[in-house]
């Protein structure tokens, strides 16, 4: 493991500093946005695994839901286009649309699972999509 940010070789892809730890990006199956799901060493005992789990796997399906062509995302590609993209001003692309889904899912897995427990998951979208942020809390009785 890396520590002070630096960068997680393949066999572990987190880094923990400061109180943080970052979740890396998977680009076993290409450049599409998808992170690994294995549970970080820092977070065992604070989190249950297979809660983790199922929270990076939704968000891997969101952004998987995104990045989907669609006979839709083709036409509003065309349609942006011919408007020379001011149709953008009135409307929200559909990625925009499940970046914004998302940012409601991290809202309320925060506030039903990770801060009760001490963690503060960061929308990966303040992040440039590169990590998904966790932040830990120091909480009265934990060494």
């Amino acid at each position: 493991m890396s520590q002070g940010g630096g960068t997680p070789s393949a066999g572990n892809p987190t880094i923990l500093h400061a109180g943080k730890v970052f979740i890396q990006r998977d680009y076993s199956d290409g450049t599409s946005v998808k992170f690994h799901t294995r549970l970080p060493p820092e977070l065992e005992g604070m989190i249950e695994r297979h809660v983790f789990e199922a929270t990076i796997n939704r968000l891997n399906e969101f952004y998987a839901e995104a990045e989907e062509g669609s006979c839709g995302t083709y036409c509003e590609g065309c349609i942006g286009c011919i408007t020379a993209y001011l149709i953008y001003m009135c409307s929200e692309t559909h990625y925009e649309k499940t970046l914004r889904k998302i940012s409601k899912f991290v809202a309320s897995q925060n506030e039903r699972i990770y801060n009760p427990k001490g963690l503060q998951l960061i929308d990966p979208t303040f992040r440039g999509l590169r990590v998904i942020e966790i932040t830990i809390f120091d909480r009265p009785g934990r060494t």
